[in-house]
């Protein structure tokens, strides 16, 4: 970083939300991939006679490949750009859900959704709104991650209900040709809306004092996400928090966006109205999330995260007592609660890594989340293989529900990260989230625990 005198151009158009615009809007339809397999067991059971386990475990492989192919995929836009990854993982998602329409066996549906939809998901998941935010906002930095890690909520919101109501009225195809001609409308958008770095276009990062010149390629961006992967693997912070987080990915989209659909319908409730109830669950996570982010900068983060897993068990406990054929108070409440926990745990897991780890704190955060997608996939397969066992889902919620519980003490017993404070010229961060330091230097703090 050096200071030119380039003038500044910081204007109400500056590029930078343009950008983020882009960037959302991309997120946001990426995001609409992640409930529609709730939505398809029943037509697919229908139509081809799969059992709800084949159809989990497409969703399953979808999942995996979601969180192992993000810190990847931030390695890649280092060496591509967020012009170019972003452009092909739109193509990938709608390549996947268009075969998805002609395939006639399970194979195929795992390899399609899978294979194809997983990785283009993936690679747009929030290392990429992280890695928009890093290089074209300064000031805001916050306010603008929040905001792009909400967006593929939003893609839930905006398009599960329709979409249901489209495999109801017109049936499951027309749905996947919906969404993959809405990834190939964004596929020009992301080519010429997003830019590499503000130093493209001769600007300076919003709310930056300085000329920011775009810095070379990293040919071993991949190497390094590995590296801090090993590095960080010998800590035992690490693999608490890894641990925690997977409990977490089981009992959020790994289950609920898969199996809840399916699992109301079981007692009578319309999949419109289930998925409608999804789409609320939807709304909160966008309050309960910034709710959640303004605590984590004055609470402990562990003891946060203890809470929120508390009583996210209890009300997956409570599920199969409220589950009804019609939407009622206690289903309302439910999803209201359960919506304000769901992201509620990204925040703090994002600070501690940020504590531990430092300038590292974004690739691990991406391998914990590689954990969170882990026990989600195998939350995925396993539900729809009990479900296919007894005939119910009452034994996931009540597993799911004691796995909070030990997701809390988990939290609990992870050791105290070390303080970190903001240096100068931070914008909006406080010591309590971790702030990473400015270019070229270094934090003299404690390591995390190695492992014995």
């Amino acid at each position: 970083m050096r200071v030119t005198s380039r003038p500044q151009r910081m204007t109400v158009g500056h590029r930078s939300w343009w950008v983020a615009v882009a960037a959302g809007l991309t997120i946001v339809v990426a995001g609409a991939f992640a409930t529609l397999p709730g939505i398809l067991q029943a037509p697919l059971t229908e139509d081809f006679g799969w059992s709800r386990g084949s159809i989990g475990l497409a969703a399953s492989i979808n999942m995996i490949l979601y969180g192992v192919t993000a810190p990847f995929a931030a390695a890649l836009m280092d060496r591509f750009g967020i012009r170019i990854v972003p452009a092909v993982a739109l193509a990938l998602i709608a390549a996947g859900a268009l075969l998805t329409t002609v395939m006639t066996t399970a194979w195929q549906f795992t390899l399609y959704w899978g294979l194809l939809v997983g990785l283009g998901t993936g690679s747009l998941s929030m290392t990429f709104g992280a890695t928009v935010t890093h290089r074209w906002f300064t000031a805001h930095r916050g306010l603008v991650t929040g905001v792009l890690s909400a967006a593929s909520v939003l893609g839930q919101m905006v398009f599960l209900p329709a979409l249901s109501w489209t495999v109801d009225h017109h049936g499951w195809r027309p749905a996947l040709v919906t969404l993959a001609l809405a990834a190939l409308a964004l596929t020009p958008v992301a080519v010429l809306a997003l830019r590499d770095h503000p130093a493209d276009t001769g600007q300076r990062p919003y709310g930056s004092d300085v000329f920011v010149p775009k810095p070379p390629p990293v040919a071993g961006a991949a190497r390094r996400t590995l590296t801090v992967l090993l590095n960080a693997a010998r800590t035992t912070p690490f693999w608490l928090l890894a641990a925690a987080f997977a409990v977490c990915g089981a009992s959020t989209n790994g289950i609920m966006w898969t199996h809840f659909a399916p699992a109301a319908h079981d007692h009578g409730m319309p999949v419109t109205s289930a998925s409608t109830l999804l789409a609320l669950i939807g709304v909160f996570n966008v309050v309960g999330t910034v709710a959640a982010g303004w605590l984590t900068d004055r609470m402990d983060a562990r003891r946060l995260l203890a809470v929120f897993f508390t009583l996210r068990g209890l009300l997956l406990l409570a599920l199969p007592l409220i589950m009804a054929a019609t939407v009622n108070p206690p289903m309302l409440a439910f999803v209201v609660l359960f919506g304000l926990l769901d992201l509620a745990t990204v925040p703090p897991v994002i600070a501690l890594c940020r504590r531990y780890w430092r300038e590292d704190g974004a690739i691990v955060f991406g391998w914990t989340n590689a954990a969170h997608q882990l026990g989600a996939a195998l939350a995925a397969v396993l539900g729809g293989a009990v479900r296919d066992a007894f005939g119910t889902y009452d034994p996931v919620w009540i597993a799911l529900g004691a796995g909070c519980a030990a997701a809390a003490l988990l939290c609990l017993v992870i050791p105290r990260a070390p303080r970190t404070t903001p240096g100068p010229g931070v914008h909006g961060v406080s010591a309590a989230s971790g702030p990473s330091p400015a270019p070229g230097s270094r934090r003299r703090t404690a390591p995390p625990r190695a492992l014995p």
